[in-house]
């Protein structure tokens, strides 16, 4: 099977002399131009599609399409939504990183649409779901690439900044392609599964990380999205992909309520079915599948009796030696309880209630 792998990528490097779409190298960053130079009259769909516990985007405008991962490789969602909506041609089809649900029908989608470029950060893998891709790209010829942080791309009206990685050190799920992506005023920001740490070298690189859209990293787990990484994007809008009821607890509570604290309006797939973010470039608004947007703290919430000391400091008026004295005195039966605790009183214990994120569960 190594053997296997090891000629597929071999290949790869010899088909028909890929090219990235502009050579990081050599080019300088696309001119911003002032938002009275050009008017877009193309309209931008961002589809976030929901495929269950997986991840799947469509960015459809002006004639072209960049798919950024494909899905769960158990279903055929994402293939399903391409043809519902009538794409033919993809650009670009970015595999963030080798993960079943996140590569999981990107060899049906190279086999069933006309795919420019596929993009992988180059991290290899021994699943039969990446060597078909593999072996999809060398049978069709589509055109392959590994992007680097400060690689700036454009397709069309779009301008595609890499975030990360810099380089590759074998840790596949952190090393996910991340990506900033710009359409006149709007920007996007996803980070495939990539963690804190990375979210962390992406700050410390100096790029400007600002963005109306975030996409939430690993389905919302609390592995990624640091308060850190919130402040640097400062996003309005903060959607993830996650399957209802999914083994893996996604989202974490304590992930949404940092969202919704920094100031974002949260959407999940699990919720809201698929989503749709519509901009002309300079605003922009929200579309989803279906209706019944969460509440603040329904469908999650923080159990007192086994929450770490992070989620517990994400409760209102908890911080760390609150949170030290709830782990040292539980559990609890009520959240009422709470005023065992030395400086927890009746006002903190309703603003707790009020915020509806802290529960006690069996």
């Amino acid at each position: 099977m190594k053997k296997l792998l090891l000629m597929l990528i071999a290949v790869l490097w010899v088909i028909s002399g890929c090219q990235p779409v502009s050579d990081p190298a050599t080019e300088q960053p696309a001119k911003q131009k002032d938002p009275d130079e050009e008017t877009l009259e193309a309209l931008l769909k961002v589809h976030y599609i929901d495929v269950g516990q997986g991840d799947a985007t469509l960015l459809e405008f002006d004639g072209h399409a960049i798919l950024i991962d494909a899905g769960n490789w158990k279903s055929t969602e994402a293939v399903d939504y391409l043809k519902e909506i009538g794409i033919k041609d993809i650009d670009i089809a970015v595999g963030t990183h080798p993960d079943a649900d996140h590569i999981g029908q990107l060899a049906q989608v190279i086999g069933e649409f006309h795919v420019d470029e596929v993009w992988l950060p180059g991290n290899p893998s021994t699943s039969n779901t990446y060597l078909d891709v593999l072996q999809t790209i060398e049978a069709s010829g589509t055109g392959y690439y590994e992007p680097r942080a400060g690689g700036v791309f454009d397709v069309g009206k779009m301008r595609i900044d890499v975030l990360y990685p810099k380089e590759l050190t074998g840790d596949a799920n952190e090393e996910s392609i991340s990506m900033k992506l710009t359409y006149g005023d709007i920007r996007f920001v996803f980070t495939g599964d990539a963690g804190v740490k990375e979210e962390q070298l992406m700050i410390d690189s100096g790029a400007n990380l600002q963005a109306e859209i975030l996409h939430l990293g690993h389905h919302g787990s609390n592995t990624s999205t640091s308060n850190a990484f919130l402040e640097a994007v400062a996003p309005e809008i903060a959607i993830y992909s996650a399957g209802a009821d999914n083994s893996y607890g996604h989202p974490h509570a304590e992930v949404i309520a940092a969202a919704e604290n920094a100031g974002a309006e949260v959407y999940g797939t699990d919720v809201n079915g698929t989503i749709i973010v519509e901009t002309d470039g300079s605003s922009f608004r929200v579309v989803t599948e279906r209706e019944d947007v969460p509440t603040e703290g329904e469908n999650r919430c923080i159990n007192i009796n086994i929450a770490s000391t992070a989620e517990l400091e994400q409760i209102t008026g908890i911080g760390e030696a609150y949170a030290a004295e709830i782990i040292r005195l539980r559990p609890f039966e009520t959240i009422d309880e709470l005023t065992e605790i030395k400086g927890i009183g009746p006002g903190t214990i309703d603003a707790i209630k009020e915020q509806g994120l802290a529960c006690i569960e069996e």
